[in-house]
């Protein structure tokens, strides 16, 4: 074994971070259902966007599918993810009389609402957010096609084409990024004044909550790692905001097999911080591997205490302990 000293290295570890309530009962409805009617239990797209969590319960009887045709009629519950889907969905689940259960963060669905309550009142619906995101397919496939214009940077914002200026109404998705979107919103205000939004911001508690955490360690810090998946949108904003907020280099790592030992050289002080799909365990998995090869030294930076807490749907609680 190498008698080398180890260098030095300080963690702030950003909190919140990691699981938010959608996602916590999102898995939770997952193996409640697998505890009360066995496997397989089928879910409609990765329940969220992360590997560990996909394969701990694919581990467990979980069958992940992409489409409703994938799955047999063989009564087994069907679970839609925590990222929503559009009303064409269950439709076809009502159509076929599957058994299916609703696992939409109650945040997502939210907007949903907003949508619809909008298209009723004549408005057409301008939504912000990423292009074939799971959960923007959700939002816009809620209402009739075309109603809903699809909005993803400023330069949309200027070439939108709309039916009735004075009859728009703007939704965002929930995992944004704060400032981008504020941005967005504020061009969308400024060339459509009659605009209507939210009664209360559609990104969500936890998207803003990690970003806030990650802007107040970002400049402290010779670099940043977030722990989250590829395909996550709130893990990769998070990214985004570590460079914006004075840090000089920022990564994505699903796990601790994925750090690149190189480009931490001459790191003192690392920011660590994890997307709402990225279970802790991923955390601690990180700091271990890290303390390896440094002398590690950890603080937690807090800006705020999370509670929130979404109830799984009533069919599953007499399995909830």
């Amino acid at each position: 074994m190498s008698s080398e000293p180890k260098n030095n290295m300080k963690i702030l570890l950003a909190n919140p971070r990691g699981f938010c309530a959608g996602v916590d009962r999102a898995i939770q409805i997952v193996e409640k259902a697998l505890e009360k009617y066995g496997a397989p239990v089928y879910v409609r797209h990765e329940i969220v966007h992360n590997k560990y969590v996909v394969e701990s319960l694919r581990n467990k009887g979980a069958v992940f599918v992409e489409t409703l045709d994938e799955i047999p009629n063989d009564g087994q519950p069907v679970i839609f993810s925590a990222h929503g889907v559009p009303k064409a969905v269950p439709a076809e689940a009502t159509r076929r009389e599957m058994f299916f259960i609703d696992a939409t963060c109650p945040l997502v669905s939210k907007v949903h609402k907003e949508a619809e309550r909008h298209f009723a009142a004549g408005r057409q619906v301008i939504l912000i957010g990423h292009a074939g995101h799971p959960e923007v397919e959700g939002t816009m496939g809620q209402l009739p096609q075309g109603a809903v214009l699809l909005v993803e940077t400023l330069n949309d914002v200027a070439a939108l084409n709309v039916t009735d200026e004075d009859n728009l109404a703007f939704c965002t998705q929930t995992t944004l990024s704060v400032d981008d979107t504020a941005d967005i919103v504020a061009a969308l205000q400024k060339r459509f004044p009659d605009m209507k939004g939210p009664h209360k911001e559609d990104i969500c508690y936890a998207t803003t909550n990690r970003q806030n955490a990650t802007k107040a360690i970002a400049e402290k810090c010779d670099a940043m790692i977030v722990i989250g998946a590829p395909n996550s949108s709130n893990s990769n904003r998070l990214v985004e905001v570590g460079l914006s907020y004075g840090c000089p280099k920022s990564m994505l790592v699903q796990r601790s097999n994925d750090i690149d030992w190189q480009w931490l050289e001459g790191v003192k002080t690392l920011g660590l911080t994890a997307g709402a799909s990225a279970p802790e365990i991923l955390v601690e998995e990180v700091i271990d591997t890290i303390g390896e090869r440094y002398n590690v030294e950890v603080e937690t930076q807090s800006i705020t205490e999370e509670n929130v807490v979404f109830n799984i749907p009533k069919i599953l609680r007499d399995t909830a302990a």
